[in-house]
């Protein structure tokens, strides 16, 4: 698929993997609708200029999203591609030393990685339909879900966020099954340690022990190297239904 000239919807797209994935797509020439609870990047916004639509709203609702892919059809056109980057991280122990832990936190994680996900996935699937096929393939979009490698090597204190991540792994194939006589692909990137702000704000206590695990390079994934994938599985048209590992080797 060519990225010039498409419409890619971005959550996520204000820090992080989504705003490097915004970033690259721009440059690319691709029309981009970012989506993030916080305001839009000054970066993004002069890159894109008229390109660049940016609606503040949250993953889980469903009218938000349905609103924000509406108003992208009628400022940049059809839409072609989503990228799903929105998404938290939390640690916390099945048993602390406050007690069991919090079922309030566990659907929050759940709320926001997967029903988030899917509820983006679903709109925009359903929107990116109305496109006409762009190739002799019929291909019509491409939508790329962020799973993680915790999805397969999750740590201790990382049961919520594990399982929301396994999920995404896990609804791919059925996915890109289901969307593929439509000519959508659908695959998701299980990203290592990046260097996101999730990440930065975390202490050496942490980060260490994740940079020895490392095998090459010995340092966190960078979000331009995460945007790269992202582009690179948007061109390639044999890559679907399948999760894939960018974790320079990382088992946790």
């Amino acid at each position: 698929m060519r990225i010039s000239d498409a419409t890619i919807l971005i959550t996520g797209s204000s820090s992080g993997l989504g705003l490097a994935c915004a970033r690259q797509f721009l440059q690319g020439g691709a029309k981009i609708l970012g989506i993030d609870l916080a305001p839009a990047d000054p970066l993004a916004v002069s890159l894109g200029q008229h390109r660049y639509v940016h609606v503040q709203a949250n993953v889980t609702d469903p009218s938000s999203i349905a609103y924000a892919i509406h108003r992208s059809k009628e400022s940049l056109g059809p839409l072609s591609g989503a990228i799903c980057c929105a998404g938290i991280l939390h640690g916390e122990r099945l048993i602390g030393r406050d007690g069991a832990a919090s079922l309030e936190n566990f659907r929050r994680v759940i709320d926001i990685n997967l029903h988030g996900t899917f509820n983006v996935v679903r709109l925009a699937a359903e929107a990116i339909l109305e496109s006409p096929p762009q190739d002799p393939d019929g291909e019509r979009g491409v939508i790329v879900m962020t799973s993680s490698v915790a999805a397969f090597d999750g740590q201790i204190g990382q049961s919520a966020y594990s399982a929301s991540k396994g999920a995404i792994a896990s609804m791919t194939l059925p996915l890109a099954r289901e969307m593929g006589k439509w000519g959508i692909r659908v695959l998701s990137i299980a990203p290592g340690v990046f260097e996101t702000p999730m990440m930065q704000a975390a202490s050496e206590r942490v980060r260490q022990p994740l940079l020895d695990q490392s095998i090459f390079p010995k340092r966190f994934g960078l979000p331009n190297e995460f945007a790269a994938m992202v582009q690179h599985v948007f061109e390639n048209p044999m890559l679907n239904g399948t999760v894939l590992r960018l974790d320079g080797s990382l088992r946790m």
